[in-house]
Formats: structure tokens, C-alpha cells, sequence
């Protein structure tokens, strides 16, 4: 989508305060966890609201990992924006992309135009770190978007084809890297483990899929440090068993093509994965906030902008610290934030006194290694093995958005765990690697491998 079409007019105004007569213009940058759930809760309020996102659909982020490694579909874990939010009469959603924001004449700049707001609420998420090696990224892929998780899954799939066809260099394509020992790194770990370990092993003839590598690396002492010491190990262990190499204390010193460079060491591969940091967007940047590390930004106990009372920023974009500690930028902490701010707008547009300063309220941790086990810590309930994993499965599957997906992602996880098996393994752009794999090297053409490489660029016989 190129321009705004049938938007309305976005010309800036020459006051700040509404017209007389004018509902206040609220414009929320991102349609991520914060940002759906401020526009959610306005729907009421006499406040007009513009979501804005470059993207046309949100992405339920925390299964992202299972569309990488072929569990569920993208659709199964994303909606679109319009769908969710659309028939809400004062709102309307644009698909743009945020380029910056006018502070002095009060509009979001994008490239089909400025957008003008009286109330602007930033949830613009973040993006991968690379601790200043951006040049790894095209080897170690992050996992944040649809996008993410289909490049993913797709270099995890060819791996597999293409070591069916290159005998000698199997051990380099079946060794599977993944860099962070947080959530998303040991979910990840788990799942391409049972995917080499369950999923495919009958699908090959040339190679057994069992014989996958997977390693997991962590530079702190443990894997999953935001757990009490004793459910981390019993993480790890739970991974051991598998058959993931769990190495904590080791510090990546480089990623290329070919493998990861380890301060003692290197393990040659050609699929890695990138789970050890995250970086805020340049909303920070943009309007010239005090920003931690990270770029997230530092606000005010309403969570607006010093300075800029009529500027907020939430979720990953924020940083938010209270007298308990920093708020951890997780999809539930996310939504209260979305909550309290649209709260916030709610008083204002109504002329009622503000609400109190912003309290989070902690409602868990979680974290699933593989098809049967998780660990789990709510308040002081901890829960482990397959009751954490029954746990995990129940909540994720609340969060969803609309009854056919829960239902949807319910049926798939009944149906792999029963069957073993993975029915998201599709490979799409992968004929050119496949065509300018070193000739000779390849086994004697049977019907499987030709099913793979197909005949003149066409399809497989049938």
C-alpha cells in the first residue's frame, strides 16, 4: 500500500487544543499489544482515534516460534488490524510507516503525508540487538515478525533438504545455533529439536533428521535467569534430555555464513538464530526523549513524556520503573499499559480528574521446552513438566484473539502431540539455493529427491 487512499485530509491545524466542537484527535503509532489495547478501550470515549502501522495485520508474538518451526501457520498467529479494530466507529486504521513526528506543529510524519493528533501515544515496539554487530543479523535471523518466523522456518527446512542432497557437508547444515538462553531462545531450542527429532525422520531417505544438532548459548551462569535459580535448572535439564547442548557462560565474539566464533572455539553452521537482546524503536529519537540503553524511553508515573504531556509511549517503546523495579517489557505488561493510558485520554476527554499514577501488577512467568514440559511461576505457585506445560498451553491460548483461532491453534496442538507431527512445513523461494547446490555431490536422483528439486523449474510429477 503506497499512499492513504480514501483516508481522510491529515492537514495540520494551526492550535494545539481542539476546536471548539472537535472530539480530541488521538493517534496511536503501532497496532502491537499496547497500542490494540488503547484503541480497544477508547471505543466508547468521545475521542476520535487513528492507529497507524506499517504492517496490516498484528502478530501474536509469543507463538511466533512455533510458525518457525512449522507447528502452527502464520495466520494462525496473526489478524488483521482492520478486523480487530475497524468496525469501532471512531476509529479509523492506516497502513503507514512512522518516518518521525513534528513535535511544534503536532503530526506523526509518514511518507504518504503528516497526520495530525492532539494525543499521541507511541507503541512502536522494538527490534533486534546485535550489542553494535548489525552485520550478523543476515546470518542470525531475530524473531519478531511474520516475516522473521517464515525466513526462519525456511532456512530450518532447506537445511534438512539440503543434507540430503550434500553427504559431506551434513554435520555443517544439521548443527542449528540458537544464540539466547531467554524464553524465546529455549522455546526455540526445544521446538527445532522435536521438529528434527519427531517430525521428520520418515520424510528422508539419505539422511536421518535425528542425528540434528542443537545448541543453545547463554553468556549469563544460567538460561532463563528471570526464574528462581531451581526452575532454570530444571529447565535446562528438561533440555539435556532432549538432546540440546545447553552452554551457559559462553560469550559470542562473531557470527558469519558459515558459523558462530566463540571466544574458545567455533561450531561450524549455516542456520543460527538470533535470541539474546532487543533494541527499542526510534520513537525515543524522533522526539527527543531521555532514552536508556536500550532507546526505550524514559517516562513519567502516567507513562506520558517529560515535557510533553500530551505525548505517550508504552510497551517496548517505554521504559517504565517503579518502586518494585523496572516493568519487563512482556505482552501482559503491555496491555495494562494500553489499559491505564487509555484510561488516561478517557478523563481528559471527559474533563475527569486523572487516574492514579501507573501500577503494574505481575500475573507470571512462563516458558515451555518442548511438547510436555514448561516451568511456570505465578506469585508463588511454580508449576513444572507437563502440568506447566498444560498451564502454558491454557493461557496462550486464551490470549488469542477471536474463538476460531483458539480453537484453531487447540485442534493443531492436540493433533501434533498426539501424531508427532507438523503440518506448517512449507519451503517458499527456495528453487535458485537448490539449483547452485556444487554439482556431483549430490546422491543418486530417486523419486523423493526428485519431488525436491523438481524437473525444469515446474512442479513435482504427480
Amino acid at each position: 500500500m503506497s499512499g492513504l487512499e480514501g483516508a481522510p485530509s491529515h492537514e495540520p491545524d494551526a492550535g494545539h487544543e481542539p476546536d471548539a466542537g472537535r472530539r480530541p484527535r488521538i493517534v496511536v503509532v503501532g497496532a502491537g499489544f499496547a497500542g490494540l489495547e488503547v484503541a480497544k478501550r477508547l471505543r466508547e470515549a468521545p475521542v476520535d482515534v487513528t492507529v497507524i502501522d506499517r504492517q496490516n495485520h498484528h502478530c501474536f508474538q509469543p507463538l511466533l516460534y512455533q510458525v518457525a518451526t512449522a507447528a502452527l501457520s502464520p495466520a494462525d498467529v496473526a489478524w488483521p488490524i482492520r478486523g480487530i479494530i475497524g468496525p469501532q466507529l471512531n476509529t479509523t486504521v492506516l497502513m503507514a510507516e512512522a518516518t518521525g513526528i513534528d513535535i511544534a506543529a503536532r503530526r506523526v510524519l509518514t511518507g504518504a503525508g503528516g497526520i495530525p493528533y492532539d494525543i499521541l501515544v507511541l507503541a512502536t515496539g522494538a527490534t533486534h540487538a546485535y550489542f553494535g554487530h548489525d552485520e550478523w543479523a543476515s546470518s542470525a535471523p531475530g524473531l519478531k515478525r511474520i516475516e522473521d518466523a517464515t525466513e526462519i522456518r525456511r532456512r530450518l527446512l532447506l537445511a534438512f533438504e539440503r543434507a540430503e542432497l550434500m553427504p559431506e557437508a551434513r554435520e555443517r547444515l544439521l548443527t542449528f545455533v540458537i544464540v539466547g538462553g531467554g524464553p524465546t531462545g529455549v522455546e526455540m531450542a526445544g521446538a527445532v529439536r522435536e521438529l528434527a527429532h519427531h517430525a521428520l525422520p520418515l520424510d528422508f531417505r539419505h539422511v536421518d533428521p535425528r542425528t540434528a544438532r542443537v545448541v543453545l548459548l547463554e553468556a549469563g551462569p544460567r538460561i532463563l535467569s528471570a526464574f528462581p535459580p531451581h526452575l532454570s535448572d530444571a529447565a535446562a535439564q528438561s533440555l539435556q534430555r532432549m538432546g540440546v547442548e545447553v552452554r551457559t557462560g559462553t560469550r559470542v565474539t562473531g557470527i558469519g555464513p558459515s558459523g558462530v566464533q566463540l571466544e574458545d572455539g567455533v561450531i561450524e553452521s549455516e542456520t543460527i538464530i538470533w535470541a539474546a537482546g532487543v533494541a527499542a524503536s526510534q520513537a525515543g529519537v524522533w522526539i527527543g526523549a531521555e532514552r536508556d540503553p536500550a532507546g526505550r524511553v524514559k517516562v513519567l508515573p502516567d507513562l506520558s513524556v517529560a515535557g510533553h504531556p500530551e505525548i505517550f509511549a508504552i510497551g517496548d517503546t517505554a521504559r517504565v520503573t517503579l518502586a518494585s523495579g523496572p516493568v519487563p517489557g512482556i505482552a501482559p505488561a503491555a496491555k495494562q499499559m494500553g489499559a491505564y493510558v487509555a484510561g488516561v485520554i478517557a478523563a481528559r476527554a471527559r474533563g475527569l480528574p486523572a487516574p492514579d499514577p501507573f501500577r503494574y501488577r505481575h500475573q507470571g512467568d512462563l516458558a515451555t521446552i518442548g511438547r510436555k514440559s514448561a516451568i511456570a511461576k505465578i506469585g508463588r505457585l511454580e508449576l513444572q513438566g507437563f502440568v506447566g506445560w498444560a498451564f502454558w498451553s491454557v493461557v496462550h491460548i486464551y490470549f488469542l484473539v477471536g474463538t476460531r483461532h483458539r480453537l484453531t491453534v487447540a485442534f493443531t496442538w492436540l493433533w501434533n502431540y498426539l501424531t508427532y507431527q507438523r503440518g506448517a512445513r512449507l519451503i517458499t523461494g527456495t528453487q535458485r539455493q537448490l539449483e547452485t547446490l556444487p554439482r556431483g555431490t549430490a546422491p543418486p536422483m530417486t523419486a523423493q529427491t526428485r519431488d525436491v528439486v523438481g524437473e525444469q523449474g515446474g512442479p513435482p510429477p504427480g
